[in-house]
């Protein structure tokens, strides 16, 4: 007696099938492929991110129980370990990144705005951050990062509002934070929250030229002239809240605009913050609230490596670890949708 569909291929049906074969067109994904097509090979990895699997032979040994259900599962007719290894290897990992970048935008879309947000601001807030996986260097040897470790970092844009990641991208772990900057495309009105590590006075002038704001936590060596003063509130935290320009030679070269140092004591961990921010609108409360809501991204990190599989991977290859990180971000997309 039928029962309707299985679980897993009701929550697969939330994925778009035509975007991704256009994709798969546009990289030859399926050039000389009999059964194990890119779309078999999504929806392998799929499964194994919602199942937890540790190891490729792992994902392999809890897909061969289910055989007589492939068809119906969206498997095809079934692989060896060795076909789908070599499938994350060759195939382009830029079929997955772009069809993982197609699910964040549906949802964003489909998403509510996250009850925790409290601030009123029209603009989209985005923090900015990126973590560490740590790999064997012997294994990954790409991966070079110090003489005897090897690593990759996930640089993420995510969206405050709605707990969605707007823009993912994978790297070396040698690459430095700042860089990163440079592949984003900056929305007028949006406001992006940065930690100290990525101080750079031209990387910021250019997201204040793109009609944006930040908010980033000031270095304890800023040099800084001010020019004119906002009344302070201690009892709300604000211990000063300031306008003026940075004094430093190539500081100045870099950013030649006003900026506003904001002094903030935060009661809760008992700390100490400078904070600067090109926006001179908000209250300096609501930049520091900004700022807190930096620790978001911090979640989702943590988040993502609790839950999915980006520590262990089923490849050696950057490509086959790729695949996988962007195959991870499809799995929180597709649970949010």
């Amino acid at each position: 007696m039928n029962q309707g569909k299985f679980v897993f291929a009701q929550l697969t049906d939330f994925l778009p099938q035509r975007v991704f074969d256009r994709l798969v067109i546009k990289y030859d994904g399926n050039k000389h492929v009999k059964h194990f097509t890119c779309w078999n090979q999504l929806l392998s990895m799929v499964f194994g991110q919602l199942t937890g699997r540790d190891s490729l032979s792992d994902l392999m040994f809890s897909i061969e129980p289910h055989r007589p259900k492939y068809y119906h599962l969206g498997f095809g007719k079934g692989t060896s370990r060795s076909n789908f290894a070599n499938a994350n290897e060759k195939r382009d990992c830029r079929i997955f990144e772009e069809y993982a970048f197609h699910l964040i935008d549906l949802a964003r879309k489909a998403s509510i705005m996250d009850k925790d947000f409290l601030l009123d601001i029209d603009g989209n807030v985005y923090a900015f951050d990126s973590t560490t996986i740590d790999l064997c260097l012997s294994v990954f040897w790409w991966a070079t990062f110090r003489k005897t470790k090897g690593g990759i970092k996930l640089h993420t844009l995510y969206d405050i509002k709605t707990s969605i990641p707007s823009f993912i991208h994978v790297s070396s772990a040698s690459v430095h934070d700042t860089k990163a900057l440079d592949l984003l495309h900056y929305e007028p009105g949006a406001y992006y929250i940065l930690d100290r590590g990525y101080i750079d006075y031209e990387r910021l002038f250019r997201i204040h030229q793109s009609s944006a704001y930040f908010v980033v936590r000031a270095k304890k060596d800023l040099q800084f002239r001010r020019m004119y003063s906002r009344k302070g509130n201690k009892d709300n935290g604000v211990l000063l809240d300031q306008t003026g320009k940075l004094t430093g030679y190539y500081q100045v070269k870099s950013y030649p605009e006003k900026l506003r140092r904001i002094k903030f004591y935060d009661e809760e961990t008992d700390n100490h913050l400078m904070f600067l921010s090109n926006n001179f609108d908000l209250t300096a409360e609501e930049i520091a609230q900004l700022y807190k809501y930096r620790w978001k991204v911090e979640l989702f990190f943590k988040w993502i490596k609790q839950h999915l599989k980006i520590k262990s991977f089923w490849g050696t290859t950057l490509n086959a670890v790729k695949i996988q990180v962007y195959s991870a971000i499809i799995a929180y997309c597709l649970v949010a949708l």
